[in-house]
């Protein structure tokens, strides 16, 4: 009871107030939608008026007598037709004091009576009259607790004065609020000239209970006195930067007009652009600081100090460097599959792994996706450095490339420190600075040719380079600061992976590149290297056609090679002769037939017969040698002589060969009953081994099946059928052990002309997986598991006895011939 009395002469106290001045709130009242301004009771208000529903609200009012209106926030400004549902359900009941009409609209001074609860509308055109209830405060305490009201106004009040003397936007008549006795008048007061949303001073009208809507008052000036309070420390902060950069200005300037008396104003241009050049390049902190640290450093250099040109060299190179420059990748995946097919035929295992790594660029952003570090290894003229620029052209990146042939100094890549007179940085930062992006497509070229001195060594620099962990913080000597490589598409090529140490080995991704067969050399041919020399030779289509037979005939008789490097010089050297000829007067086409290739290249340097004339006598074998610039065949040759037993190895064989050499003869002799030979031959008689062009080192365990088999054929007399090859590993016990590069090995005995393939047993799958349809098809390939399985597919059958005995006789008394 006591408290609905309480209520009862708060609401005298605070509730319209204006009866006393004869001013009566109607229950129903035209309602003016408010933009972005909320109304409070007690509480002056100016309004500008612009729609014609409102001007039309006003008007009436004024011409009726109407004084009261009722204001409310709409919840979407941009809606011009009234509408109920458009405005926040409580609202004032408000006064109007003073109207004037301006050419682009109304302006007015309203007095907030009274809260309002808008029940319904009325009426809607041509604006809205709504039934209100009029609302006062709601005790929301005990008369106990009217001590906590009275605290909460004096925080309040404390709280509101040092926001009006902490900010800027609030002038001090605003400390006159503080004064007003009455708790609701001045919280409502109050929140009417706190700089806050909208929205947040409706939540603030919309909190009838008195306790409440204080509370929120007081939370929200302490959050806005903490946010005033920290933005005038920044602004302080500023103004002290501010003032220090005025004075270092001003003491520049100064500079500026001694030097311009000391004639070295063109300096300080220099390092003016220097200036605005560090500010443009987007770098890091760490560069962006050391940077300006040296350039700090210059601006107190004259010219002709020692070290000017040093820091200027230096700085140079910070501010060109792209630390924020890339390219857009192009990851149309058709596009580029089209274009890799354009620049390269077959190559399919580096084609798919590019294609993968776009597939996982589509879904990911570039930094977040780990650049693969690709190792091609194949032999010479297969495509490899060619195949690093098609790559770049298909993602639209920049290519750069250098060559680590013959490298030894360490340097070379991580760049020398700059107190070394005429320091530069390495190879890599240089090739960024080339490619002008962060992210172009680098090749390392010849990376097993890397060599090592006292100077340091290469490869273990390149390790931080080629290791996606490490390269996003890579620092060069000469810059002192790191450079992120991570968005760099590294490709290194080798011909040999055996040279490249194991722990740079381990942080690429090795794809192997076989040598071409002879249709892919036919294709090649034609779609690529014949135009291309045409071309270059100033040669048409209606000059010179080709026959594919043609081509054939060169690969075949004058190149024998894994890439096709040869071919494309046999192939100039055909259009120069051409070109020749039509200097000289010629009139019709050249027709390049098989003899028109003997006419212009001479006769034919590579012979089939070649394989059958070699192994018309017993003691000749033929093998298959896998090199670093392919597959070739490989010709031993044996002979014996009257001695004491021992072997003799020449042709620049290596430890492994040697050892495999001595190995067949120990299962030679083993098995001598069994192959028909005597015992007493191996102490009475010396055997010399001999592996054709002395002059090129060979090694390697795949020698031991032919050497085996040639011993055998040596000691028996019988020979080694015509147009057969092999290759394969052989123990004491006879076994045929699997041996590597058999694409490359089956491919060169097809180039030689053999018709007959040995191969170990378990290389069979390698045959399948990798040696192509339509070279397995001219070729007969056999496996083996022993080397009696091998000796009874080479050998010729044995001769008649006697006859046998007259050779072996005939053997005896002289070498036989190799």
């Amino acid at each position: 009871m006591d408290r609905r009395k309480t209520a009862g002469q708060q609401s005298e106290q605070e509730g319209d107030g204006r009866q006393e001045q004869g001013i009566v709130i109607p229950d129903i009242l035209p309602l003016l939608p408010l933009i972005e301004t909320v109304a409070f009771p007690h509480v002056i208000v100016p309004l500008s008026i612009g729609r014609e529903s409102s001007i039309k609200l006003v008007d009436d009012a004024v011409i009726k007598g109407e004084k009261v209106l009722g204001l409310a926030l709409s919840r979407n400004p941009e809606q011009e037709q009234p509408d109920i549902a458009n405005v926040h359900p409580i609202g004032v009941a408000a006064v109007i004091h003073t109207m004037m009409r301006l050419p682009d609209g109304q302006r007015m001074i309203v007095q907030g009576l009274k809260r309002i609860r808008i029940l319904e509308a009325v009426q809607t055109s041509p604006y809205l009259r709504v039934r209100v209830e009029k609302l006062s405060d709601e005790i929301d305490y005990q008369p106990e607790e009217e001590l906590e009201i009275e605290a909460l106004k004096r925080n309040l009040a404390r709280m509101f004065s040092r926001l009006v003397n902490a900010s800027d936007n609030l002038p001090d008549e605003l400390q006159a609020i503080t004064r007003i006795p009455q708790p609701g008048v001045l919280a409502d007061t109050m929140a009417a000239h706190l700089p806050i949303p909208p929205l947040e001073r409706q939540e603030i009208l919309e909190t009838l209970g008195l306790r409440a809507r204080m509370r929120l008052i007081l939370k929200i000036l302490t959050r806005e006195l903490e946010v005033v309070e920290i933005g005038n420390k920044i602004a302080s902060d500023v103004h002290s930067e501010l003032g220090k950069s005025q004075r270092e200005y001003y003491l520049r300037e100064q500079l500026k007009a001694i030097q311009k008396e000391l004639g070295q104003e063109g300096d300080r241009d220099e390092i003016e652009e220097l200036r605005q050049a560090i500010e443009a390049a987007g770098m890091p902190e760490e560069a962006r600081t050391q940077a300006e640290r040296e350039l700090e450093r210059l601006t107190r250099m004259s010219a002709g100090h020692p070290e000017y040109g040093v820091t200027r060299n230096y700085l140079d190179w910070l501010v060109k460097l792209p630390w924020n420059r890339a390219t857009e990748d192009n990851l149309d995946i058709p596009t580029v599959r089209r274009i890799l097919d354009e620049d390269h035929y077959g190559l399919e295992k580096v084609k798919e792994r590019i294609l993968e790594y776009l597939s996982v660029r589509k879904f990911k952003s570039e930094g977040t996706v780990r650049q693969p570090i690709l190792c091609l290894v194949g032999p010479p003229g297969v495509g490899k450095t060619s195949l690093g620029m098609s790559i770049a052209r298909a993602l639209g990146k920049k290519f750069v490339r250098i060559s680590l042939g013959g490298m030894h100094d360490e340097a070379e890549i991580r760049g020398h420190r700059r107190t070394y007179i005429g320091a530069l940085p390495g190879q890599i930062i240089q090739g960024i600075r080339r490619a002008d992006t962060n992210n172009p497509v680098f090749m390392l070229d010849e990376i097993d040719k890397v060599g090592r001195d006292f100077r340091g060594d290469p490869s273990s620099a390149l390790l931080e380079v080629l290791d996606p962990e490490q390269n996003s913080t890579f620092r060069d000597h000469f810059l002192e600061v790191t450079f992120d490589l991570s968005k760099v598409l590294f490709i290194t090529t080798a011909n040999i992976l055996e040279t490249i140490p194991p722990p740079l080995r381990d942080r690429m991704e090795v794809i192997e590149i076989p040598g071409y067969t002879e249709e892919e050399k036919v294709e090649i041919a034609h779609r690529h290297l014949v135009p291309k020399q045409m071309e270059e030779h100033g040669l048409k289509k209606t000059h010179v056609r080709w026959r594919r037979s043609a081509l054939r005939h060169i690969i075949r008789g004058y190149t024998r090679e894994a890439g096709v490097r040869n071919l494309e010089r046999q192939i100039a050297a055909i259009c120069r002769k051409a070109t020749r000829q039509f200097a000289e007067g010629r009139q019709e086409p050249v027709v390049v037939t098989g003899d028109v290739v003997q006419e212009f290249l001479g006769a034919p340097r590579f012979l089939e017969q070649e394989v059958v004339e070699r192994t018309t006598t017993p003691g000749v074998g033929i093998g298959l040698a896998w090199t670093p610039v392919g597959g070739d065949v490989l010709f031993v040759e044996a002979a014996r002589m009257p001695g004491s037993g021992q072997l003799i190895l020449t042709g620049q064989l290596g430890d492994v060969m040697q050892e495999s050499a001595r190995a067949a003869l120990s299962w030679v002799r083993s098995r001598a009953e069994v192959l028909g030979i005597d015992k007493d031959l191996f102490r009475s008689t010396d055997i010399h081994l001999h592996v054709p062009a002395g002059g090129v080192p060979k090694d390697g365990p795949s020698a031991g099946a032919v050497i085996t088999a040639t011993l055998v054929s040596l000691l028996t007399g019988r020979r080694m059928k015509p147009r057969l090859a092999m290759t394969g590993e052989v123990t004491l016990r006879g076994k045929v052990l699997p041996v590597g590069g058999i694409k490359e090995k089956v491919l060169a005995a097809r180039r030689a002309g053999v018709r007959t393939v040995l191969l170990p047993e378990a290389n069979r799958k390698d045959v399948e997986e990798d040696v192509p349809e339509n070279v397995r098809n001219g070729l007969e390939i056999v496996y083996v598991r022993d080397m009696d399985q091998v000796l009874e597919l080479a050998l010729e059958p044995p001769r008649a006895p006697g006859r046998a005995r007259r050779q072996s006789g005939q053997k005896m008394a002289a070498p036989a011939p190799a």
